[in-house]
């Protein structure tokens, strides 16, 4: 009996201790620059505030992030008119990224993340936060997505 006092008390302390860690969620008023573009000036998302911003993590060697890449620019060709920005930021290096870029020429904003990925939360890629224009968080995506489907560009239209 006493033992089950002792495994109920661990189970219950080791769950208070992972709940004490809880990570902040990304939001777009963050006065603190988590990117920089590839020329290493400094991006913030409150930089965009006002305009309804996705935001794709991806990286070079993900495949599914890849896979997805058609169906954002064709999205964001779409939705060019919408008050939209689209930022994707990888922890990839610079010259990596901009090596991929060289290579597909997407007509994409490519960041390169300034902390982990684990600091906001992502723990696969891809992983897309879509905000509305008031800095709120809409709306989170894990995993490849084909973006330029009409039931997301409806979505991503319905977003205030």
């Amino acid at each position: 009996m006493r033992s089950n006092y002792l495994i109920l008390f661990f189970v219950l302390s080791l769950s208070m201790a992972c709940n004490s860690n809880k990570k902040e969620e990304l939001k777009i008023d963050e006065k603190v620059s988590l990117y920089n573009d590839l020329n290493g000036n400094p991006v913030s998302l409150e930089q965009f505030r006002g305009k309804r911003v996705l935001v794709n993590y991806w990286a070079t060697w993900c495949t599914p992030c890849l896979r997805e890449f058609p169906s954002l620019v064709k999205a964001q060709e779409i939705l060019s008119d919408d008050n939209y920005v689209f930022l994707f930021p990888s922890t990839d290096h610079v010259d990596k990224i901009k090596e991929f870029n060289k290579k597909q020429e997407y007509p994409l904003q490519f960041l390169s993340l300034n902390q982990s990925l684990d600091k906001l939360n992502i723990y696969a890629l891809p992983s897309t936060f879509i905000f509305k224009t008031d800095g709120s968080l809409y709306k989170r995506v894990d995993g490849a997505t084909d973006w330029s489907s009409v039931e997301i560009i409806e979505m991503l239209r319905s977003v205030p």
